[in-house]
């Protein structure tokens, strides 16, 4: 018997365990994974580590930054020197700024549907979007069918593209305008989401953000249980909670469930949940992304005068940043994929496909490193897909209200529950948190 146990030990997992340690509970945390630290997975390339998921912090996102600065995690600036390139229509061009150097009449377009974006996000409360005067009409609608509707320029449509693969792992197509405005204003706006200097990939750790999670499963030692996916939640008559996880099962005065919406499907529930939870499960999926880095004897970019900083109509990479840990190399380039071609090719497949993108934009230097990796996030047997969910048209005004609602004793944490920051680690400490807040109320409530 504990006070709480919490399922999944990624960010929000991990930061309600910990606040409900410092709040007098007894917690356990069981994890499915041989490893915590959820969707941030730190890897190595060329004796650099590398983080294979969750990668930057910036402004603004202090539930994380705090965390980091608690637990000794130093962040350092992203590489940002110099000029971006853009392969656009077939050609390579430099330029500097968030928005790539287009003709006039592209960047009028871009800054009138920047615009018109912004101007629907004010009346869209991040807490309940569902309650917006014209929710309906903006979850009826992809953000691609928004993006024609408002006879979006086809450079336009084609940015838009590339943000939605990096933010959802989907394309506009697959996104309610709705779940689009809604994240973006919980990130402060489009500006804040996607810039480097003063937005959200400011700042990178060099030891990768997974130590985070490993230095809070550190401080909660034996708490932490690895290899335990959980398979059944049982409410019982006396108001605990029953959780089973392979043969041994716990008893406690509640559960904190800190894992994708989707992967809720994954656990049984007895009783079952009223039918809302069920429904949104099945219509709140993963997007799908997946990165590839490269290493280098040096960050050669730099010294032509490049950033590492680009972007790509042409797949799979497209876009990419500097993540060397100095001038003097390696060099490392990462680079994000689209996991619909990149990941079911062979790993020798996708690291020539990988280095054919980089050299598309790079040169020739780059088609030759010293060495490399990738990672298919789609391909994970346990708990697949990323980076956050791809929340499709109908999904909010249908089944948004039950997305954090607690059932008898059983609390919602994860990153796509937050409403700063949904769908970063940031907005995943913060869901940890108010769970923990959650439970601890209901605990004391019952005395």
């Amino acid at each position: 018997m504990v006070d709480v146990v919490v399922v999944g030990a990624g960010f929000a997992g991990l930061s309600a365990a910990r606040e409900l340690t410092r709040l007098g509970h007894e917690v356990v945390v069981l994890e499915g994974r041989d490893r915590v630290g959820g969707r941030s997975y730190t890897g190595s390339v060329a004796g650099v580590p590398v983080d294979l998921g969750a990668t930057f912090v910036g402004p603004t996102q202090d539930a994380v930054l705090a965390l980091a600065s608690e637990l000794g995690c130093e962040s350092v600036p992203t590489y940002g020197q110099g000029k971006n390139l853009i392969r656009w229509r077939g050609r390579v061009r430099a330029y500097r700024s968030t928005i790539p150097r287009l003709s006039i009449l592209e960047l009028l377009d871009v800054s009138r549907i920047q615009w018109r974006f912004d101007r629907i996000s004010r009346k869209v409360p991040v807490d309940q979007p569902w309650t917006a005067p014209n929710a309906g009409e903006l979850d009826a609608v992809s953000l691609d069918e928004w993006l024609r509707s408002v006879h979006a320029g086809a450079s336009t449509r084609d940015l838009m593209a590339i943000m939605a693969r990096v933010t959802w792992g989907a394309e506009p197509d697959a996104v309610s305008m709705l779940h689009a405005v809604r994240y973006v204003k919980s990130a402060g706006g489009l500006n804040r989401m996607l810039d480097v200097e003063g937005g959200a990939q400011q700042d990178r750790f060099l030891a990768g953000t997974q130590q985070i999670a490993v230095r809070m499963a550190a401080e909660l030692g034996e708490r932490v249980v690895l290899g335990a996916p959980v398979r059944a939640i049982t409410r019982n008559a006396d108001h605990t909670v029953s959780v089973s996880a392979g043969d041994n099962t716990l008893t406690a005065g509640a559960v904190v469930v800190a894992v994708a919406p989707e992967h809720r499907a994954a656990i049984r529930f007895e009783p079952p949940l009223p039918a809302e939870y069920g429904q949104l499960s099945q219509h709140w999926p993963q997007g799908h992304l997946s990165k590839a880095y490269a290493a280098y004897p040096t960050p050669f970019w730099r010294a032509e005068g490049y950033s590492g900083e680009a972007l790509s109509d042409e797949g799979p990479v497209f876009i990419t940043f500097d993540c060397s840990p100095g001038d003097g190399g390696p060099g490392v380039l990462l680079g994000f994929t689209d996991a619909r071609t990149f990941d079911p090719l062979p790993a020798d497949q996708r690291r020539d496909v990988a280095l054919a993108g980089f050299t598309a934009l790079f040169g020739d230097a780059a088609a030759e490193p010293v060495d490399y990796l990738d990672h298919c996030w789609g391909d994970e047997s346990f708990a697949p897909g990323g980076p956050t969910a791809a929340v499709p048209p109908g999904s909010w005004t249908a089944h948004g209200r039950w997305l954090r609602a607690a059932v008898d004793g059983i609390f919602w944490a994860g990153t796509e529950t937050s409403d700063r920051w949904t769908g970063f680690l940031d907005g995943a400490v913060r869901s940890g948190l108010r769970a923990a807040g959650e439970a601890h109320q209901e605990l004391t409530r019952r005395g």
